[in-house]
């Protein structure tokens, strides 16, 4: 075994063996070991081989990544649960492993979530906090390679997408835009003149006035999260997902006390007791459901207060009429839909997976929250774009209900149509997006 420091010097090396053994060499994915600990602050990586890395590099050698959703070992992934898309980077193979470190460095700077990369025609290289942590997501890895590589590609089905249903054009991996342009050809004689609009790639959908009335958020799940916060924090106090809530909650209030924002008051130390603690921070929560925060803090917790009421039947999520048939007519032409909202995943998942039309997770294809940014701000939809790996943020459709969201959108290249509801409120005059009234419209 090879030592090395930090600065990738040699500190000990194995003992040479007699002859005709050759000398030891220290391994050519060295470079790439050490590049990955110095990004990935210093966790165990492993090197496989694997043939099931090699193939799922090979199913179309254009793509740059690999992606698969709902499938239960990528609950195994850091970071990862099973309605989310996984996504993996694939660089291309050099001559000798050393050259990749340039190109494995870039793949891990774009993408600061993956725990992995893939090389093309050669395998892959994974990384965890631990060396089981490394070893598992190897496991976890494979396992979801072999079922896209082999399994699903042999059956023609599409793992990228949240049934899993036929590959829409299985000879090849022509967008649905060539296919319907090719039957629109030969439909008839098509005017020179004629084109065809293109159907967006993704389309990302708010939810509070775009897909669920405003009223559902406000007068049921925000006095719903806000009357019960006591009694959840009293019944969890004890449980690692409520300190970690408390942990943010804490972190958010210094931070208000010292901007003197209205309604926070400072929680006091665990010294003082768990029913002063939870008084404070039920008054900050208050305050900040008040003011309609739109904070990770506030987020996480009311998300954990929402799965409890959705699991005891006292809340059910509820979605315009027209959304479900959307969503079925997008899934159906392999148009990707995900979620973005200030709402935190988990609460996410809790509406749409429990609605007044059932669960419809099952057309969805992953969910974004203010982890990527927040929704006024041009950068979180730079972010979403890289995360999706769409050629062009034009490639994206984005459907809100608030003009300054429309706008940063639009200012990070992304398609954009405003969603007028009953219930919304009023748009600036003369606004300049395209405004629908139904999903049906688009």
């Amino acid at each position: 075994m090879y030592v090395l420091s930090g600065d990738w010097s040699i500190i000990s090396s194995p003992s040479p063996k007699p002859y005709p053994h050759k000398p030891p060499k220290c391994s050519n994915c060295a470079p790439l070991f050490m590049k990955t600990y110095d990004m990935r602050d210093g966790g165990p990586v492993i090197h496989s081989h694997g043939m099931e890395s090699c193939l799922v590099t090979m199913i179309n050698s254009l793509s740059k990544e690999f992606r698969i959703t709902h499938m239960e070992m990528i609950k195994g992934i850091q970071g990862h649960g099973y309605y989310d898309e996984l996504v993996i980077p694939i660089i291309e193979n050099t001559a000798y492993e050393n050259d990749l470190t340039d190109s494995l460095a870039k793949a891990i700077e774009v993408y600061p979530k993956t725990t992995a990369v893939l090389v093309r025609h050669h395998g892959i290289y994974v990384w965890g906090d631990s060396w089981i942590s490394a070893k598992t997501q190897a496991e976890c890895y494979h396992y979801l390679f072999d079922a896209a590589a082999i399994k699903h590609h042999h059956l023609g089905l599409d793992w990228s997408t949240p049934d899993h249903g036929p590959i829409q054009n299985v000879k090849g991996f022509s967008s649905i835009n060539s296919v319907i342009k090719r039957v629109a050809t030969k439909a008839g004689t098509v005017d020179s003149n004629f084109k065809l609009q293109p159907y967006p790639r993704c389309v990302v959908l708010d939810i509070e006035g775009t897909t669920t009335p405003i009223s559902f958020v406000t007068d049921v799940l925000f006095p719903y999260a806000r009357d019960n916060v006591g009694r959840h924090l009293s019944a969890t106090y004890d449980s690692a997902e409520t300190q970690d809530d408390i942990k943010l909650l804490r972190s958010q209030v210094e931070d208000d006390l010292k901007q003197g924002v209205l309604g926070a008051v400072p929680i006091p130390s665990e010294d003082a007791g768990k029913e002063k603690v939870i008084a404070s921070l039920v008054a900050n929560v208050e305050a900040m459901i008040k003011a309609d925060r739109k904070i990770t803090a506030l987020k996480q917790l009311q998300g954990h207060i929402w799965r409890t009421g959705f699991e005891n039947n006292e809340l059910e999520g509820v979605v315009f009429d027209d959304v479900p048939e959307a969503l079925e007519k997008w899934h159906a032409l392999g148009i990707k839909v995900y979620i973005y909202s200030s709402g935190s995943r988990l609460a996410q998942r809790l509406i749409f997976g429990n609605t007044n039309y059932g669960d419809l997770r099952k057309y969805l294809s992953g969910f974004f929250d203010t982890a990527v940014g927040y929704k006024r701000e041009t950068r979180s939809y730079v972010e979403i774009t890289e995360s999706l790996g769409v050629d062009k943020p034009s490639d994206i459709l984005f459907v809100t209900d608030v003009y300054q969201e429309a706008t940063a959108a639009k200012a990070a290249g992304l398609e954009v149509v405003i969603s007028i509801r009953s219930g919304n409120g009023p748009l600036p005059e003369n606004h300049g997006f395209k405004t629908i009234n139904s999903f049906l419209e688009i």
